[in-house]
């Protein structure tokens, strides 16, 4: 079940992401598949800061920066139209 509950963050981390990277994001559907690599990311960006969360707000918070800087990153290699 925790597997589920680390999609479903990611998804919603994504959502969020996108609304905050406005002009930055690559539209519903890739922003939510950013959102669970995100995760991925805000977490491991969070071991090496020695900063561990334990609940569902704190791990929603974590994806969201993951995700945050996976599309600041992302970013820098979009084309420019």
């Amino acid at each position: 079940m925790g597997f589920i509950w680390s999609i479903i963050i990611g998804i919603a981390a994504g959502f969020i992401a996108g609304k905050i990277m406005k002009g930055s994001g690559f539209g519903l559907i890739l922003n939510l598949i950013v959102g669970v690599v995100g995760g991925l990311l805000g977490g491991w960006i969070f071991t090496l800061l020695g900063v561990g969360v334990n609940s569902l707000l704190g791990n929603l918070v974590m994806s969201t920066i993951g995700a945050v800087v996976l599309l600041w990153i992302i970013s820098f290699f979009k084309k420019k139209e």
